[in-house]
């Protein structure tokens, strides 16, 4: 009975002694020079008055005087519970210092600060110092504006250094600063937008420096939100743009449900013209170009300047091929400056068949039996279509191995308006034989005074060149290619991706 009395009281003294330890509480009661601005520091003292008696070797321990962020030396001089720190070399003008004692310090019963001592003094005067004129946006504003740029203007000029090393974002925002205004206005543009409802806080380090390295020697705070607009945006339409600015709208692909219904075709697209869509809101442009795309077609280009827009311009990296058709697709999650984004999908079916973008073709060619009867020379025509028509060249009028002056016709189907480059036919235009059946030389190309005033029946429409040169026979047998090679060119500067082949026998 005697122990557990005993150890009863052994656990009340303790529970006792831990109680009286926690009300005690070590602290700094005052200190010397105190904050602001001293403009004699000859005279400052620099001193801590402790609550409760301190280990003094604990206090020395941590104990530090700073000026730009390196220790002042000095000895330290002790009254009772009063600190006094002499430093070897006297305090100077127009500086700033700070007085720190770590939380680890503690008074002879070891019992420690609740926290870090922390605080500051300065010899320069105010005037010289820079401080924050304004902030934008203010304190507790709500911007609707997503990309909003963040401004501080100062009082002093400052540097982009001291820029990126003493101003933070909580949520943390990537960006860059630049300076206006004499380097007094600085410019935060955010890297992506600021997210939706949103709370951002804006922390200016009482760190930051004018170009003179004098700081603001308080710390700045401004807090902003995101606005809370919900209403999200849509395509209200596609368009093609000719390039005479003519704006004509696209019809969608409504996803035909039975295969009795046809696709809905965009037909006479032409190679210059361009792309527009517009929203309903003002959308974010350097984005878009991720969410669109032409499906077996080229690649689409982005012409709008990178900002937010109702209206998006983009042309084709190159002309589609003509004749193909493809699909553009626009896919969900174009954003608008409220960081909503689109939640359809629209798709557009393109022909490309534009009256203008066609490219030159080869619909025949037609050529003399007899070219020295002027009046009958018993021409022989063969189209595109034909496959291995007879030529019936013959010793009579083209005698064998003999030079002999004559003419091929080309009959050309072309843009509508364009005209045949007549360099580029010279340099494609070849005939090519197997058995050596006969070769031909150009010499001149006409587009006028033909050798046969009439064109063939049934092409009057299309484009006539003679090419005159002269053709030498041979007693072989075998076929006789005519042949345009790619990259026929016309004048609206459309040119054949295709070599063209009319084969003939003779």
């Amino acid at each position: 009975m005697k122990n557990k009395l005993f150890i009863l009281l052994i656990c009340l003294f303790i529970f006792l002694s831990c109680d009286i330890l926690r009300s005690s509480v070590f602290k700094i009661s005052s200190w010397t020079p105190g904050e602001g601005y001293h403009s004699e520091p000859e005279k400052i003292t620099v001193s801590l008055k402790f609550s409760n008696n301190p280990h003094k070797e604990s206090i020395e321990r941590f104990f530090t005087l700073t000026v730009n962020g390196n220790s002042v030396r000095g000895e330290f001089l002790w009254e009772e519970k009063i600190l006094t720190f002499i430093p070897q070399i006297p305090l100077e003008k127009n500086t700033d210092y700070t007085i720190n004692l770590s939380a680890d310090a503690r008074d002879v019963d070891g019992i420690s600060l609740d926290e870090a001592f922390i605080c500051n003094f300065t010899t320069r005067p105010d005037i010289s110092r820079p401080v924050i004129v304004s902030c934008f946006p203010s304190l507790y504003e709500d911007i609707v504006e997503l990309k909003t740029e963040v401004k501080i203007e100062f009082s002093l000029p400052v540097t982009l250094k001291t820029l990126y090393e003493s101003i933070s974002f909580n949520p943390s925002m990537a960006g860059f600063w630049n300076l206006e205004n004499d380097d007094k206005l600085a410019i935060f543009t955010p890297s992506e937008p600021w997210i939706q409802n949103n709370r951002y806080e804006i922390n200016v380090s009482s760190s930051l420096t004018d170009i003179n390295g004098m700081n603001i020697r308080k710390e700045f705070k401004s807090i902003f939100t995101t606005g809370t607009e919900r209403e999200l945006p849509y395509l209200m339409s596609a368009n093609r743009v000719t390039k005479n600015n003519e704006i004509i709208q696209l019809l969608p692909d409504k996803r035909f449900s039975s295969a009795a219904e046809l696709p809905v075709e965009n037909t006479d697209w032409e190679k210059e013209d361009k792309f527009l869509l517009v929203f309903s809101k003002p959308m974010d442009i350097l984005t878009a170009k991720n969410y669109i795309s032409a499906e077996n077609g080229p690649n689409i280009v982005l012409e709008s300047f990178p900002d937010f827009e109702t209206e998006i311009l983009f042309r084709f990296e190159k002309a589609p091929v003509y004749e193909s058709r493809f699909t553009i697709k626009i896919k969900p999650g174009i954003r608008d400056s409220a960081g909503n984004a689109v939640k359809d999908e629209y798709v557009y079916k393109i022909f490309f068949n534009g009256k203008y973008s066609r490219p030159p073709e080869l619909a025949g060619i037609r050529i003399p039996m007899a070219p020295q009867n002027k009046e009958d020379c018993d021409s022989v025509f063969i189209s595109s279509d034909s496959l291995f028509q007879i030529i019936p060249i013959t010793d009579e009028n083209y005698p064998s191995r003999e030079i002999i002056n004559t003419w091929i016709e080309l009959y050309f189907i072309t843009a509508e308006g364009a005209s045949i480059d007549l360099f580029s036919v010279m340099e494609n235009f070849r005939i090519d034989t197997s058995n050596n059946v006969l070769t031909f030389s150009p010499r001149q190309i006409k587009t006028s005074n033909f050798s046969i005033p009439e064109p063939q029946t049934g092409y009057e429409n299309l484009q006539r060149i003679e090419i005159d040169g002269n053709l030498i026979n041979t007693t072989n047998y075998g076929i006789i290619y005519f042949m345009i090679s790619s990259g026929l060119r016309d004048s609206f500067g459309n040119a054949n991706e295709k070599s063209i082949n009319i084969p003939a026998m003779k």
